[in-house]
């Protein structure tokens, strides 16, 4: 089940400096790589770009070709309805399977749906897949993402 569901993300390290996210969107917009989602996190000192792509083996390889530090994970996405409590049912879905998760982003798909992006521990992906599957939810298969 995981070939099928799991989604490629990109994670790119970057040094708290002005214009360093300029110079990453600049890398993927030259090659023709088309941000899907995205959430950015940081520090003081470094900020780590999360990305989902339209083609994850060509924005990896311009970025690394580019000197930044890029690492790919497995995530999975999940389709729910774009109305109070649509999140609440997947981290109660994999808080009750007792499924940790790492981190999460989310966007909104058309007038009432939303997409939520999920890090769960990769020895627990599996598991959170079939107990979203369980729980009657909708998992996005990747070529959603890809090809665009």
């Amino acid at each position: 089940m995981r070939a099928k569901y799991a989604v490629k993300q990109l994670s790119i390290f970057l040094e708290n400096r002005k214009g360093r996210l300029k110079e990453v969107t600049q890398v993927l917009a030259e090659a023709q790589v088309n941000i899907r989602a995205l959430a950015l996190a940081e520090s003081a000192e470094f900020g780590i770009l999360r990305l989902v792509v339209d083609n994850p083996e060509k924005a990896k390889s311009v970025l690394s070709s580019s000197g930044f530090t890029v690492k790919e994970q497995d995530v999975f996405a999940v389709e729910v309805p774009d109305k109070p409590g649509g999140f609440y049912q997947v981290v109660k879905i994999l808080a009750d399977a007792d499924i940790n998760i790492d981190y999460t982003y989310a966007f909104v798909r058309g007038q009432d749906q939303a997409v939520l992006i999920f890090k769960v521990p990769d020895e627990l992906f599996e598991a959170a897949l079939q107990a979203i599957q369980q729980g009657g939810l909708k998992l996005v298969e990747p070529i959603f993402f890809y090809n665009s």
